[in-house]
């Protein structure tokens, strides 16, 4: 126990990496992912064609594998690319950006089929009523569409977000002192490995239940006025 209350502080510290990291990989996520269902549901082939092969690519290989071939495949190839046309010299991508980049392009094809799915479930009819009713396209996305794509959207992605969130300790392959690169630091050397990844364990159920709280009122929020069967 002596040896967790000195180490504290350093966990405490890679813990706020850590929500960094997935605050920051979320809201990426959710962006390709918006931009990803636009894809999917537009009657361009060609948007279909790129959105497509970007969500069967993400979701065919381990997210381990994606991570480390992002990290070190993309920088070297940055590096290539500014070698051979001269445009810019050496790039290094610091740990923290290359892990949010990483796990937000990953989670997005996730989220594109979220909010594909939670798009199509919107009836088709009070769309069409917005429109004849005069309202902008604009308008009929905030007030007909979102409400309705949020709360038809929430069960997958709150799923996504607790995946993410404990996805965030594979970054520490890339060196990033995280929750998990702390720990294991700490615990290699005071040879208490078990005492430090439980300690890692507790934290990591206190996000996720924090998680599930604000999902819960996210639920409640969106889902008012509306019958429960």
């Amino acid at each position: 126990m002596e040896a967790v209350v000195a180490y504290l502080p350093a966990i405490l510290k890679g813990t706020l990496v850590t929500i960094a990291v997935a605050l920051c990989s979320i809201v990426l996520a959710i962006a390709l992912g918006l931009l990803g269902a636009w894809g999917k549901l537009a009657r361009s082939r060609a948007a279909n064609a790129v959105t497509g092969a970007y969500t069967t690519l993400i979701r065919g290989v381990p997210d381990l594998v994606l991570m480390l071939l992002l990290f070190y495949g993309g920088q070297q190839l940055l590096n290539d690319v500014g070698f051979a046309t001269g445009w810019w010299g050496y790039i290094e991508i610091n740990h923290f950006t290359a892990g949010v980049f990483t796990i937000g392009f990953i989670y997005g094809a996730y989220m594109t089929e979220t909010f594909r799915g939670a798009y199509l479930s919107i009836p088709r009819g009070q769309v069409e009523a917005g429109i004849a009713c005069g309202m902008s396209g604009g308008l009929v996305f905030r007030r007909i569409v979102w409400p309705q794509l949020v709360r038809y959207a929430l069960p997958g992605f709150g799923n996504n977000w607790l995946v993410l969130l404990k996805t965030t300790a594979l970054v520490s392959v890339l060196g990033l002192h995280e929750l998990v690169w702390e720990s294991f630091t700490a615990g290699r050397s005071t040879r208490q490995l078990f005492t430090f990844f439980f300690v890692t364990l507790v934290i990591y159920l206190v996000l996720t239940a924090v998680s599930d709280v604000g999902l819960r009122w996210l639920d409640r929020k969106y889902s008012a006025g509306v019958r429960r069967a």
